[in-house]
């Protein structure tokens, strides 16, 4: 089949977010200025340099994590692992301005070095990052779609020793977690390697 996503699709739901999966999921947090700690997922996530570090989570509608992470600079983002599943899924609940999805998830915040919001004490891996700009993407009429993207430098590191094997941070053994389309998950529970060809070995 073929379709053009402005004249719909036919089918029973939107396929574009599973065919664009999986998604790692930035499970961002932030702290208002005046102190109330905020957690979200985001699906529209992924790390794209590796020099500097740089991340960016993008938020369809300017919610809190997006507004947060503007006004404040700063935001981190937890690694959700299988274990997290379900707390993580609590903290996608619209919750009111003001009220805490750690406290509601059970979750333990935990201070981060260089920036003044909180990590995930629970988390296998935390990301801390310092916001270097927010993009407001536009259409092809050149309207604004209405979506945040916010990028940020990953300033520190944080890391459960207990997922490292051999000195490598072992995916499968935080069973990294990811979105597929519709209320789909997927958790990594085995890998396979591949060495990129080079041209002189042909």
């Amino acid at each position: 089949m073929f379709y053009e996503p402005r004249n719909g699709h036919g089918l029973p739901h939107d396929p574009f977010k599973a065919i664009v999966a999986p998604r790692p999921i930035g499970w961002i947090s932030t702290r208002r200025p005046g102190g109330e700690l905020n957690l979200a997922p985001y699906s529209y996530f992924n790390a794209f340099s590796s020099n500097p570090h740089l991340v960016w989570f993008s938020s369809e509608g300017e919610k809190d994590s997006a507004s947060i992470a503007r006004d404040t600079g700063e935001f981190a983002v937890n690694l959700v692992s299988l274990a997290l599943a379900e707390k993580m899924n609590q903290t996608a609940i619209d919750a009111p301005p003001g009220i805490s999805e750690f406290e509601l998830a059970g979750l333990t915040p935990a201070p981060c070095r260089h920036i003044a919001c909180p990590r995930v004490a629970e988390a296998a891996a935390t990301l801390e990052c310092k916001v270097t700009e927010v993009l407001e993407p536009r259409d092809l009429k050149g309207n604004h779609a209405g979506v945040f993207v916010v990028t940020g430098e990953v300033v520190g590191v944080h890391i459960d020793e207990a997922m490292l094997t051999d000195g490598l941070f072992d995916t499968t053994k935080a069973q990294n977690l990811a979105r597929l389309g519709y209320m789909d998950y997927t958790a990594v529970t085995e890998t396979f390697a591949m060495r990129r060809p080079r041209w002189k070995d042909r």
